[in-house]
């Protein structure tokens, strides 16, 4: 069975760790990016989400948000999978949305990554 809290690591180098996860699925964390809008320096964020509770077979999915409020005025929403191979080998895959802030309703085509 796969088990979400722990030390992640992504293609890019970015790191996440979830710190907490409860018995109703609920957890939190922090991730350091090494990818920034800015180009500037990552710094750790907090991230929140849920993991969708399944039984002794299946692999869970899970969403969660990471906000990037130290660095950055944006939002990164993510959901996912688990799986582990036969080798014993957990591997989360995700795909995101990043939600940036923009002045204007008219500059709101650009907000989305």
């Amino acid at each position: 069975q796969c088990q979400l809290n722990g030390l992640w690591r992504n293609d890019q180098g970015s790191l996440m760790e979830i710190s907490v996860l409860r018995d109703n699925g609920d957890f939190q964390g922090q991730y350091l990016t090494r990818v920034t809008l800015s180009g500037g320096c990552a710094q750790i964020s907090p991230l929140k989400g849920i993991q969708q509770q399944l039984g002794e077979e299946g692999w869970p999915t899970f969403a969660f948000t990471v906000r990037w409020d130290k660095f950055s005025n944006a939002t990164t929403a993510f959901v996912g999978q688990c799986f582990v191979d036969a080798g014993g080998k957990e591997t989360l895959t995700t795909m995101w949305l990043l939600r940036e802030a923009v002045g204007s309703l008219e500059e709101d085509w650009k907000a989305m990554r």
